[in-house]
C-alpha cells in the first residue's frame, strides 16, 4: 500500500508540475498575441499576424528563439496531459461530469496547439495561419451534406463559450480555483483585475469568431469565417475604430499575466 501511495504521490506531483508549466506556456502566447494586436491597433503590425502563429514567429525571432519555441511545445504538451488527467480522473472536481467533458475538450485543444507548435518548430515556420485554417475548415464542412447547419451550430457553440467566459469573469468565478489565501491584498487585487479584464477580452474574441462562423453558414460563404487574427482586426472596423482593438489587446496582455498567476496559485 505504501508503494502504491508513493507512486500516486509522484504522479500527482508530476501532474501539478505539468499543469503549472502549461499555464506558463499559455501566458507567453497570450502576452505575445496581445502585444501583436496592440501594434496592429496603432498601425505598426508590420504584416505580423496576431494569433498563435504570429506569437510563435515572434518567439523564433528572439535570441535563442528556437530553444524557447521547443519549451513552448513542451509546455503545451504538459497542459494537454494535465487537462486529460483531469478529464479521466476528475482532478479536484471528481463528481462533475460537465467539468470532465470540458477538460477533455481543453486537452484536445492543447494537443492540437502542441502539434501545431511542433510542426512550426520542425518546419522552419511552414504552417498556415489561423485565418486560413478557419476558412479551409469552413469550406470543407460547407461542402458536405448538412454542412451549413454544422458550421452554424459550431458558430453558436463558440458564441456560447465566449459569452460564458465573459459571464464567469464578471462573477469572478475564476477566483474559486486559486489559492487566494496565499496572496497578499495587493496581489489578490491585481490577480482579480487581470483575471476579469483578461477573460472578458478572451471571451469577446471567442464570441466574435463565433459570429463570423455563423455568418459564413447563413451566407454559405467560407470567406466570412475568421481566425484569431482577422477577428481581432475586425474590431478596427467598428465605430470605436482601433481603440476597441487596443482595449481588447490590453485585455489579452492582462490574461497573459493572469496565466502566470494561475501557474503560481492555481489549485492543482
Amino acid at each position: 500500500m505504501d508503494a502504491v501511495a508513493r507512486a500516486g504521490g509522484r504522479r500527482d506531483r508530476w501532474l501539478r508540475f505539468a499543469g503549472r508549466s502549461g499555464f506558463v506556456a499559455r501566458g507567453v502566447v497570450y502576452l505575445l498575441v496581445g502585444y501583436l494586436a496592440l501594434k496592429i491597433a496603432f498601425g505598426h503590425g508590420g504584416g505580423k499576424e496576431a494569433d498563435r502563429q504570429g506569437a510563435l514567429q515572434q518567439v523564433v525571432e528572439q535570441p535563442f528563439g528556437w530553444v524557447a519555441l521547443w519549451l513552448l511545445v513542451v509546455g503545451f504538451a504538459c497542459m494537454a496531459i494535465w487537462r486529460a488527467s483531469a478529464a479521466v480522473f476528475g482532478g479536484s472536481e471528481r463528481r462533475k461530469v460537465g467539468s470532465r467533458v470540458l477538460n477533455g475538450g481543453r486537452a484536445a485543444f492543447y494537443a492540437v496547439a502542441c502539434w501545431g507548435a511542433a510542426v512550426f518548430a520542425a518546419g522552419a515556420g511552414a504552417s498556415s495561419s489561423s485565418d486560413a485554417k478557419s476558412r479551409d475548415w469552413t469550406a470543407t464542412f460547407l461542402g458536405k451534406p448538412g454542412g451549413r447547419f454544422l458550421v452554424g451550430a459550431a458558430g453558436l457553440v463558440v458564441i456560447g463559450i465566449g459569452i460564458g467566459i465573459v459571464v464567469r469573469a464578471a462573477l469572478r468565478k475564476f477566483l474559486r480555483k486559486l489559492d487566494t489565501a496565499a496572496m497578499g491584498p495587493r496581489t489578490r487585487t491585481a490577480v482579480t483585475v487581470s483575471g476579469m479584464a483578461g477573460n472578458v477580452a478572451r471571451g469577446t474574441v471567442f464570441a466574435a469568431a463565433g459570429v463570423f462562423a455563423l455568418i459564413a453558414a447563413v451566407r454559405f460563404d467560407p470567406g466570412q469565417a475568421k481566425g484569431v487574427d482577422d477577428t481581432l482586426r475586425s474590431f478596427t472596423t467598428t465605430p470605436a475604430g482601433p481603440w476597441l482593438l487596443a482595449l481588447v489587446a490590453l485585455g489579452l496582455l492582462l490574461f497573459g499575466g493572469f496565466s502566470f498567476a494561475a501557474a503560481r496559485w492555481r489549485r492543482l
